[in-house]
């Protein structure tokens, strides 16, 4: 079974996970049993047998898969054939161009009425993927697992775009900061959330804007996860671009910056170096939260 004893030889490591001999031939034995159903019904079959879950209860179908993946790319195991393309090749071409205004804003904060915040599900969230496909400078991320999509509106009109989404599997000065140990981490990762996108368009010029959204989105980031996923959030992240950005939003919203990333980046199993190190801030959602971080439920 998976995380076997230390007598055991690890023959495959995934996201803190040690896998054996056995976990390995218990795999293949799931794909020889399975193999007409698909790849990922075998994952689901994997997600059962080992309980491999979500701190909400749902199976980590998305992390099995991905775990299938990269064992067939070392040559432990053979996976079925795709019975379909896979999606993720598929270009999003963004043809239908959704209603919203570009009215040009400026001034300051105070010169305009409360900015409201809205979170974007299902069939919303299109508005929200077209505005950061075409204006942000990264792109529109892919969001698996547990994320949020919200927009900042002042008179009816989008403002700003903010996405959530799992934090970094390891950023070392992070871990410094928090001061948990790798198995604890791997146990309470759950508990923080990486604003992975923010966005003023650059039609609105509005001072103060940016930090007054990100303080009203963290005042209710806690409870939308809650309701979302089942479990509550204690610390926030995020990673400034040094040579874009100087982070000024995020301070003047009580942002802490803790350190540098080390330049980079988790490519399927392994970390590639790409040289472009970014800025770690980050936000207690909670009092305690280091002790909700460092507690180990075990």
């Amino acid at each position: 079974m998976i995380n076997g004893s230390h007598e055991e030889l690890v023959v495959f490591r995934y996201r803190g996970k040690n896998l054996t001999a056995d976990d390995v031939s218990f795999i293949n034995e799931i794909i020889e049993r399975d193999n007409s159903h698909g790849r990922s019904y075998i994952a689901r079959q994997l997600c059962e047998a080992w309980q491999w879950r979500q701190p909400n209860g749902n199976f980590k179908e998305y992390a099995a898969r991905d775990l299938l993946l990269r064992l067939e790319e070392n040559d432990f195991i053979l996976l079925p054939a795709r019975k379909r393309p896979k999606n993720n090749n598929k270009i999003k071409s963004f043809d239908q161009i959704p209603l919203f205004l570009q009215k040009p804003l400026e001034g300051m904060v105070g010169d305009y009425s409360w900015p409201v915040l809205r979170e974007l599900r299902g069939a919303e969230t299109y508005l929200w993927d077209f505005i950061i496909h075409h204006y942000h400078y990264l792109g529109l991320p892919t969001l698996v697992g547990e994320h949020l999509k919200q927009v900042a509106t002042i008179d009816g009109q989008i403002v700003a775009c903010l996405g959530w989404a799992s934090s970094a599997w390891k950023v070392r000065d992070r871990d410094s900061f928090i001061g948990w140990d790798q198995a604890t981490r791997r146990q309470n990762l759950h508990l923080i959330a990486n604003n992975v996108r923010f966005l003023i368009p650059e039609w609105v010029r509005i001072k103060h804007l940016a930090s007054k959204v990100l303080s009203l989105s963290l005042s209710c980031l806690n409870e939308r996860w809650l309701t979302h996923y089942g479990h509550g959030l204690a610390l926030a992240e995020t990673f400034v671009d040094n040579a874009r950005f100087k982070g000024t939003c995020y301070r003047a919203a009580n942002w802490v910056h803790v350190g540098q990333t080390s330049g980079s980046a988790k490519k399927g199993n392994v970390y590639r170096y790409h040289g472009q190190s970014k800025a770690i801030y980050l936000y207690p959602l909670h009092r305690n939260f280091r002790r909700l971080l460092c507690h180990d439920p075990r």
